[in-house]
C-alpha cells in the first residue's frame, strides 16, 4: 500500500505541472484572439500609388454609433455595377493588398476593400472573429442599400483568414454572383491540432475564435471558386480540398503547382488570371458583364 508521505510527495511534484497547465489553458483562451489576428494601423500606400481613382468610405457599425470602420472605393473605368467586395487575411491592413485589388480593377471589375475593427484606421478595439464577421456584412449592406447594386453584381473575395469571413458572409447572404477563397482554412481548430503545442489541450473546449468554413460551406448557394498553392506551408492545400469536396455545385477548384500562401499571382501567371478572370466572367449576368475588359 503507498504511503500518505509517498502521494504527498507526488503530489508536490505533479502541481506545479497542473498549475501550469491550467494557466496555459487560461492563457490560450484569452488571448487567443491575439494569436489569431495580427493587425497594423499604418497605411503604407493609397490606390493613388497606382495610379487607381478611390474614394475614402468610412462606415458606421451599429450599435455604436462611434465605432466606424474604413475603406476604399476603387472605381473600375468606366464605372459599371459589376463589383469585388475584398475580404483581406489577418495580417496587416487594406494597404497590404492593393495589389490584387488593381489586378481586379482591371479586370474591370470596381472594388471596395475595407479594413475590420482593429486595423489600419478602423477604430473599434482589438478584431475577433464576430466582430470581422459583423463587419463583413455592414460593408455588404454599403454595396447593396447605400450603392443601390444589385447582390447578383457582386463577386465576393476572401483571402486566408478573409476566406472564412466570406464563406461566413454568405451562409448569410446567398444571393452574391459568386464567392472566390484563396489560400483559406478548414477551421481554426483544423489549424490548431496541425501544430505540435495544442496535441496536449482541449482544442475545442479552449477555441471561441472558431472560423468553421468547413461546417458552413455546405450551405452556400453561389458559385464558388477555391485557389490554392501546393506549396503553402502556412494553410495545407488539403484544406482547400476538404472545402471543395463540402461545397455544392457549382463549384471549382483551381491548384497552383508550386505557390505558396501569399504568392499565387507570381507563381499562377496567366493561368491563375485566365482562372479568375473566366470565373468573374460566368458569374456575373451579361449586362454586368459586357464590360469586362478583354486580355
Amino acid at each position: 500500500m503507498v504511503s500518505k508521505q509517498r502521494l504527498l510527495q507526488g503530489w508536490m511534484w505533479i502541481r506545479p505541472f497542473l498549475l501550469a497547465y491550467g494557466a496555459s489553458c487560461l492563457f490560450l483562451y484569452f488571448w487567443q484572439a491575439r494569436m489569431i489576428f495580427f493587425p497594423t494601423a499604418n497605411l503604407v500606400t493609397t490606390p493613388a500609388a497606382h495610379e487607381l481613382p478611390y474614394k475614402d468610405i468610412w462606415l458606421t457599425v451599429p450599435p455604436e454609433a462611434d465605432t466606424r470602420i474604413h475603406g476604399w472605393w476603387i472605381p473600375a473605368q468606366p464605372e459599371t455595377e459589376a463589383t469585388l467586395l475584398y475580404l483581406h487575411g489577418n495580417g496587416g491592413n487594406i494597404s497590404a493588398n492593393l495589389g490584387q485589388a488593381y489586378r481586379f480593377q482591371q479586370m474591370g471589375l470596381s472594388v471596395f476593400l475595407f479594413d475590420y475593427r482593429g486595423y489600419g484606421l478602423s477604430n473599434g478595439g482589438f478584431p475577433s472573429e464576430a466582430k470581422v464577421c459583423e463587419d463583413a456584412q455592414r460593408a455588404w449592406d454599403y454595396l447593396t442599400q447605400e450603392r443601390q447594386i444589385p447582390p447578383e453584381h457582386i463577386v465576393v473575395y476572401g483571402h486566408s483568414l478573409g476566406g472564412a469571413v466570406a464563406v461566413d458572409l454568405l451562409e448569410h447572404r446567398s444571393q452574391a454572383a459568386g464567392l472566390i477563397v484563396e489560400s483559406s482554412f478548414t477551421s481554426i481548430a483544423d489549424v490548431a491540432r496541425r501544430q505540435i503545442w495544442p496535441r496536449i489541450f482541449p482544442v475545442n473546449w479552449l477555441l471561441h475564435q472558431r472560423f468553421d468554413s468547413l461546417r458552413k460551406v455546405p450551405h452556400l448557394q453561389v458559385p464558388t471558386l477555391y485557389l490554392h498553392g501546393t506549396a503553402d506551408l502556412t494553410i495545407p492545400v488539403d484544406m482547400s480540398q476538404s472545402l471543395y469536396a463540402a461545397t455544392p455545385e457549382p463549384r471549382n477548384l483551381h491548384l497552383v503547382e508550386g505557390g505558396n500562401h501569399n504568392n499565387l499571382t507570381e507563381v499562377g501567371g496567366r493561368s491563375y488570371e485566365h482562372t479568375l478572370r473566366n470565373f468573374v466572367r460566368q458569374v456575373l449576368d451579361a449586362s454586368a458583364s459586357e464590360t469586362l475588359s478583354e486580355r
